[in-house]
């Protein structure tokens, strides 16, 4: 059974065009979940990670930073399409600071670096097969980014979904598309080997490069991290933030015991038994940004030694189907992490930095405090928090879709003095809106408005 689903599946990606270095990751992958494996990594095994060089602590010679910077380039994952928000486009086109998006941000944050170090920075996106038609059109207004010799993409892998039952791919005519998945960001490595992305970045003299997620704006290149980690001479570096209690849930770093290697484990590698240990903030402090740093040549030398193959640990993401019924036939995805990556490198490393370089946009709740007066852009287009971002919580039967959510919050209120937002029922905000502490609107069982230059506090409108 196994190994017919096996066979059929590399069939399926062989048909389909999907790359060979691409279908060895999957079949690696594949026997190991039919072996049962499932990446768990249990609390006994590790120990916390302790004792983090600081970002605000390093003392990086600038002319060693220019150096490092101008060795550099930046990736970006794009693959990602938004459904959560009820998007079926790259959520990089997401609207998040005035009229500029995501993407728009992104190369005008690379352009600022480009002009204020002389480095030349090329900006290169992994996008998957739904997100690059839309982004390539969208780049078109930022025609300096282009380096010459460089792609501006690259095109993330794809691969089957599998029943639960027998593990054979599956079969869902009445949208096949929704029979494949992304191989998770993990799949990182194996797209630039196999779309040659790597060796023009290596022609092209690059050395190191700068990875993170589209959603995350705080990921601007920095040199003095750049300087600092080819000082290191480490193949590969994460960046880490303290944990909050909002953190509680996400992945973290720890120390294996069998071999003192730092491993990254992620929510979905964590046993129910280990749940509160593995939630415990001042047991484990340290959560993945995933911001990352590669050594190219190093990256380069172990595709090579392993035929493209990386031993990345495997996670197993139990779904059905069509994300959108959970009656839909039951599947396994076979999925990877990018900071995994951390346990295959002799001498990796990680460096902690602030809540500033982690901004991710996850949820509407998310994107409505990146929209708001909590944060201002500067003239290198980073943004910057004037306070501490308030907790905000939309009602989801009327805020999760970025359609329902923008019908209803055209302009974002101010969030600058408040420590909180709530928001129950269906409820339009107008324009001049200001919360002060913490605001709360109950629903009030009919559509309600928040009228223009009022103001929302512990007791709702006034």
């Amino acid at each position: 059974m196994s190994a017919d689903g096996r066979a059929r599946a590399r069939t399926k990606m062989q048909e389909a065009g999907v790359a060979q270095t691409a279908i060895d990751v999957f079949a690696r992958f594949y026997d190991l979940l039919e072996s049962g494996e499932t990446g768990a990594i249990p609390e006994s095994d590790v120990e916390p990670l302790r004792d983090v060089p600081r970002l605000v602590d390093l003392d990086v010679d600038p002319e060693a930073a220019r150096d490092a910077l101008a060795a550099t380039a930046v990736i970006k994952l794009n693959g990602g399409l938004g459904t959560s928000m009820g998007m079926d486009r790259a959520k990089s086109l997401l609207r998040v600071r005035g009229e500029q998006t995501f993407l728009d941000v992104i190369a005008q944050q690379v352009l600022a670096a480009r002009a204020a170090t002389g480095a030349r920075l090329p900006l290169v996106l992994m996008n998957s097969f739904r997100t690059r038609d839309d982004t390539l059109a969208a780049l078109a207004a930022h025609p300096d980014l282009a380096v010459d010799g460089l792609p501006l993409d690259f095109l993330q892998n794809r691969e089957p979904k599998l029943r639960a039952d027998d593990l054979t791919p599956v079969d869902w005519p009445a949208d096949p598309d929704l029979e494949w998945c992304p191989p998770g960001h993990g799949d990182l490595y194996t797209a630039l080997h196999a779309s040659g992305t790597l060796g023009r970045l290596l022609d092209a003299g690059f050395r190191y490069a700068t990875v993170s997620n589209s959603d995350n704006l705080g990921a601007a290149p920095q040199a003095r991290i750049a300087g600092w980690f080819a000082a290191t001479g480490a193949p590969f570096a994460a960046e880490v933030a303290r944990r909050t209690p909002a953190d509680r849930k996400g992945g973290h770093l720890v120390v294996r015991r069998a071999d003192g290697r730092i491993v990254l484990r992620e929510t979905a590698q964590t046993l129910p038994e280990d749940a509160d240990a593995a939630a415990d903030i001042s047991t484990h402090p340290f959560f993945n940004t995933n911001n990352l740093w590669l050594d190219l040549r190093a990256l380069a030398a172990e595709l090579e030694r392993t035929a493209g193959v990386l031993d990345l640990p495997l996670i197993r993401n139990d779904k059905t189907v069509d994300p959108t019924d959970a009656s839909s036939t039951p599947v396994v995805q076979i999925e990877s992490a990018m900071g995994a990556a951390i346990e295959v490198f002799d001498g990796a490393t990680v460096l902690e930095v602030d809540r500033s370089r982690f901004l991710p946009v996850k949820t509407t709740n998310d994107l409505l405090v990146l929209r708001s007066d909590v944060y201002r852009s500067t003239e290198d287009h980073l943004l910057v928090a004037q306070v501490d971002a308030p907790l905000v919580d939309l009602d989801p039967g009327y805020y999760k879709t970025i359609g329902a959510f923008d019908r209803r919050v055209p302009v974002a209120p101010s969030l600058a003095a408040a420590t909180a937002l709530r928001v129950r029922g269906d409820w339009t905000f107008e324009e001049d809106v200001v919360v002060v502490g913490e605001g709360v609107l109950s629903d009030q069982g009919a559509p309600s408005r928040v009228p223009a230059g009022s103001s929302v506090g512990p007791h709702g409108i006034s």
